[in-house]
């Protein structure tokens, strides 16, 4: 490339003349007059706020994450709110921040430019987890949150998440309406930006802290349903390895263990710190065994029971369990959820507290292994689209009906929540039932993973696997709608020498959810795989499971499904 697009070359010009824009930015963008290409990628495109808001790289440039385009984001955030508001008094915004680069700016000048729009903004002065961000909102009433975060996305990414009043992240109708507010913003005087000090004195910031972690974290506890007897000594007796992967997990994810009755937790050192570089592994993201590298060392050294990691954001939990040999093994985010959905559904029934109207729910990507567990508890399953705020609506529905008692969310990307208390997978929750349900196992003399042995043998051999593609920059989004659009238009008739039965596109609005650009081929031997483009990193996932008649069938069954799907996706037909 060696010419600007005429949309890329109006905006950088912009950039560079507009007297409220920095210097130190017009500097950097300067400074890359000689790289076309990448300044194509900076301005070809506005970053797009999707349905969970903004994620990108951190750079100058209006495809970038940076002050302005946050300050965009914010603006039409704070237009949208003071449009809707039907409330008393002022509306009220809560907003933390993770351990990324510039997440401590980025959060303040969220909390500014809401105060400048008369929104009050009850901001955390340090880094705090997603799902306290979503729970604070609930338990302060406010009218909306924001967190920024990457989640698990490498270090270069930062993101904007925007949550409604139940604590919930935007789901499709209201983050339709929040950007239409935000595409208006045209102009950079059109940020309406107050001073800290300035707004401090009027009562439009205010600073979190303790008070609300100790509502947040006895919240957390008060979930658990084995807490007398981890505190009556099985809590002594198990030993567990916790990393946090340098991010917001340490301090909450060890005092709600604490306070349910551990007293055996160690933590790794060499990531206990933040660390916006991530600097001890490849992917802060627990559902890659790399990540867990220093934390199986160390329970190697320790004779550990049971090892538990959390990403940077705290919202999703990996584990990691003996095998047979005593070897450790990285569960899926299936089977930890399979787990989870036994462990706290068969407690409930021996306290006689599991309801009559219980409902579990989970994604269409996720195995249907938690589904047969919950339905043989006697609840109802429901199947949303993938992103925990559809399950965080869900959970909103049966709260306002009270048709149904919700008991446990999942998704199979190590998302967790059960719990009333927030609206946004949890992994200081998933933590804590994860080791309360390995104590309580192992004082019947059995592991976490002889018991996910008993589940397969009792429901059947389920078992899943993710492949995904990383397609960078502008390229990479048109390679992945031609993936998507070449297998939509020419679905194929079989797959590994068996029929596909059936091609669920969910573009079209199926089963009463909402359009997203997903496909499902189901096949005829209860097999499926799925294609999704990720809404929050330039990938494309695709999806598998299968259910066999052992686990050596079931592993034979994947392997070849996976490599023939992933044959064509890679030569790029059907």
């Amino acid at each position: 490339m060696t010419q600007l697009s005429p949309k890329a070359a109006e905006t950088l010009e912009r950039w560079l003349q507009d007297p409220s824009v920095d210097e130190t930015t017009k500097q950097e963008l300067r400074g890359l007059t000689s790289d076309p290409q990448e300044l194509e990628e900076r301005f070809y495109r506005d970053l797009e706020f999707g349905t969970g808001g903004l994620r990108g790289v951190i750079g100058a440039g209006s495809n970038r994450m940076n002050r302005y385009t946050i300050a965009r984001a914010t603006q039409g955030f704070a237009n949208f709110i003071l449009e809707q508001y039907k409330g008393e008094g002022r509306p009220s915004v809560v907003i933390a921040h993770d351990s990324r680069r510039f997440s401590p700016e980025f959060a303040l000048e969220t909390a500014l430019v809401l105060a400048g729009n008369g929104i009050e903004a009850y901001l955390y002065p340090s880094l705090r987890s997603t799902p306290q961000l979503s729970f604070s909102v609930r338990h302060l009433g406010a009218t909306g949150g924001v967190v920024i975060t990457a989640s698990h996305n490498p270090p270069e990414y930062n993101g904007y998440k925007v949550y409604n009043a139940q604590g919930g992240q935007l789901v499709p109708d209201e983050a339709e309406k929040v950007i239409s507010y935000i595409f208006k913003v045209d102009s950079f005087s059109a940020f309406k930006r107050a001073v800290k000090e300035e707004a401090e004195a009027a009562g439009l910031l205010h600073w979190l802290g303790e008070k609300e972690d100790e509502a947040y974290t006895d919240t957390v506890a008060a979930v658990s349903v084995g807490r007398s007897e981890i505190a009556g000594g099985l809590g002594s007796k198990f030993k567990i390895v916790y990393t946090p992967l340098h991010g917001t997990g340490n301090l909450p994810v060890r005092s709600v263990l604490k306070k349910i009755g551990f007293t055996d937790v160690l933590v790794v050192p060499e990531q206990e710190q933040p660390d916006s570089e991530f600097s001890t592994v490849k992917s802060p993201n627990p559902e890659e065994r790399d990540a867990f590298t220093l934390a199986i060392k160390l329970g190697e050294e320790l004779g550990a029971d049971l090892l538990i990691g959390t990403d940077p954001d705290a919202d999703r939990m990996g584990a990691v369990v003996r095998d047979h040999e005593g070897k450790f093994v990285v569960l899926s985010g299936n089977q930890s959820g399979a787990l989870m959905i036994h462990y706290y559904l068969s407690r409930l029934q021996e306290l006689g507290k599991l309801p009559s109207n219980g409902a579990v729910v989970k994604t269409i990507v996720t195995s249907e292994m938690g589904a047969a567990v919950a339905s043989h508890y006697g609840a109802t399953v429901f199947n949303t689209l993938t992103g925990f705020k559809y399950i965080g609506e869900k959970m909103t529905q049966f709260e306002a009906s009270g048709d149904y008692t919700y008991l446990f969310g999942y998704e199979e990307s190590y998302g967790y929540l059960a719990g009333n208390y927030a609206r946004d997978k949890d992994a200081v929750l998933a933590s804590m039932l994860i080791a309360e349900a390995g104590a309580y196992y192992k004082a019947q003399g059995k592991t976490l993973y002889q018991v996910l042995q008993e589940l397969y043998t009792q429901f059947g051999y389920f078992l899943e696997s993710l492949e995904s593609r990383t397609l960078k920059g502008k390229d990479g989004v048109a390679q992945i709608q031609g993936i998507m659009s070449d297998w939509r238009q020419n679905p194929p008739q079989e797959i590994a020498s068996i029929t596909v039965s059936e091609v669920l596109d969910y573009s079209l609005g199926l089963d009463g959810l909402p359009k997203e650009n997903v496909l499902k081929y189901l096949l005829a031997d209860g097999s499926w795989f799925c294609l999704r483009p990720s809404g929050t990193e330039p990938k494309i996932k695709v999806y598998f499971a299968v259910r066999g008649e052992s686990l050596e069938d079931a592993k034979s069954k994947i392997a070849a499904l996976t490599r023939e799907v992933m044959g064509k996706v890679d030569g790029g037909s059907n």
